[in-house]
């Protein structure tokens, strides 16, 4: 039998990453903190009526050349390199990460296990991090660059509500942003190639609502997870989206072998080999 596909589709920020992917180098080397930096995006976004994600994006630029370094592809991948990951994800000398795990777990069960992100962080960070080779594909906010590879304008924008449509865009196998036509044709679901009951998503909070929620109400699984470092009160927060039928899952961003979000997701992997037919139910 041929494996199905099932995606695992994560937020990046506070999902796989602790923080924001701007702040541990880039927002530094413009000579800002992360407080003074976002209080300014925030007056930006207010002031301009405008869209958050695009006003970050824009103060990126206007700060990078205020400072005569302006923004490139490759500053930005190494920028990323430096992205705190949560713990379990890398391969390292206790054994094979997140990943690798997860995948040779599904394969168990007839499952072609495929990994996706779907971020409001920036595509040319995320391509730098030492996890991106383990990705299908990365639909993320990034740049236009000019015939110097300079970055002269946000070309693309994901925020909390556009996040939905990258999970049609999954389902469909249209893995580009700019398929518009495309991604409307009517496609009868046995031609889909990831049905919506074979993904799951993890994300970390209010920005992933809108599309943990769209999850949990199409068949598919969502789990919010939160820094195991956070406060009480953060971890409230995500507690409540249970309470309000939002999510099927909490669990820390702990991605090692035996955590309870490790448990959780084999489990679900395992739920989706039974419905789809590729596990026999024992009697």
């Amino acid at each position: 039998m041929t494996p199905l596909k099932t995606a695992l589709i994560y937020d990046f920020d506070g999902t796989l990453a602790r923080g924001n992917m701007q702040e541990v180098t880039f927002i530094p080397s413009v000579g800002m903190d992360a407080g003074e930096f976002w209080a300014e995006a925030d007056r930006l976004t207010r002031a301009a009526d405008g869209d958050n994600i695009l006003m970050y994006m824009q103060l990126m630029l206007a700060r990078a050349r205020e400072n005569g370094a302006p923004i490139t592809r490759a500053a930005l991948r190494g920028h990323g390199h430096d992205v705190k990951l949560f713990d379990g994800l890398k391969t390292d000398l206790t054994g094979p990460g997140w990943f690798d795990r997860i995948n040779a777990f599904g394969a168990q069960y007839g499952l072609e296990i495929e990994h996706y992100i779907v971020s409001a962080g920036l595509e040319e960070m995320i391509e730098g991090c030492p996890i991106r080779d383990a990705f299908r594909h990365v639909f993320a906010s990034h740049f236009v660059y000019d015939a110097d590879g300079v970055a002269i304008w946000p070309a693309v924008g994901v925020n909390y509500t556009t996040k939905t449509q990258y999970l049609f865009r999954i389902n469909k196998g249209v893995l580009n942003h700019y398929e518009h036509e495309r991604i409307n044709r009517f496609m009868p679901d046995d031609a889909r190639p990831v049905p919506f009951d074979r993904m799951i998503f993890l994300g970390d909070g209010d920005t992933d609502v809108p599309t943990m929620k769209m999850m949990h109400t199409k068949g598919g699984y969502s789990i919010a997870v939160y820094d195991p470092r956070n406060s009480d009160r953060d971890q409230e927060k995500i507690y409540s989206l249970i309470s309000e039928d939002r999510v099927n899952f909490v669990a820390a961003a702990d991605y090692r072998e035996g955590a309870a979000l490790d448990l959780i997701v084999k489990g679900l992997i395992g739920r989706i080999a039974i419905t789809s037919g590729t596990m026999p139910v024992a009697d």
